[in-house]
């Protein structure tokens, strides 16, 4: 019989966690932003610590699931709040998520923030080139991977 092999994991640790959000502010650093999106859940911890060396103080939340807990994807990106186009419109918006995956989630946050009238920049930590499905690309990463990636904050995962 033959065995699957669990897929490679990386651990992350809260050092390397601080060292990769210090990646994505260096090369953030000088771009003007008004307002800092950041995905729940994943990207909040790296949406938070990324807007102090960024020095962003206005930061919205977008409330989305694609994935549900055993990580099966849903038929589109099902949205539980996100904020009003006119916090939106005429803004400069940091997309900030921990995991660009399929990219279906970031990129239908990326189409509502154009739609509301806003210029969007995203952001994440991990970019899985060989898992999008989506046409775009992250504007700023910090690592390339074809791992399953495991943070700091995703306590008992």
């Amino acid at each position: 019989m033959t065995q699957i092999a669990a897929p490679v994991r990386d651990i992350v640790s809260w050092e390397e966690l601080d060292r990769l959000v210090g990646s994505l502010a260096d090369q953030l650093a000088g771009r003007p932003f008004d307002v800092l999106l950041a995905i729940t859940r994943g990207g909040m911890v790296p949406a938070g610590m990324l807007a102090y060396r960024l020095k962003l103080r206005d930061i919205l939340v977008a409330a989305v699931e694609y994935y549900d807990e055993t990580g099966q994807p849903a038929p589109r990106p099902r949205f539980f709040q996100f904020p009003a186009d006119t916090l939106l419109r005429g803004k400069r918006v940091l997309i900030v998520d921990e995991v660009w995956d399929s990219g279906t989630t970031i990129h239908a946050v990326t189409e509502r923030v154009r739609q509301a009238g806003g210029a969007p920049v995203t952001a994440v930590l991990h970019y899985k080139p060989e898992r999008s499905n989506v046409p775009d690309r992250p504007d700023v990463h910090a690592v390339e991977t074809d791992h399953w990636v495991v943070y700091p904050f995703k306590a008992g995962q």
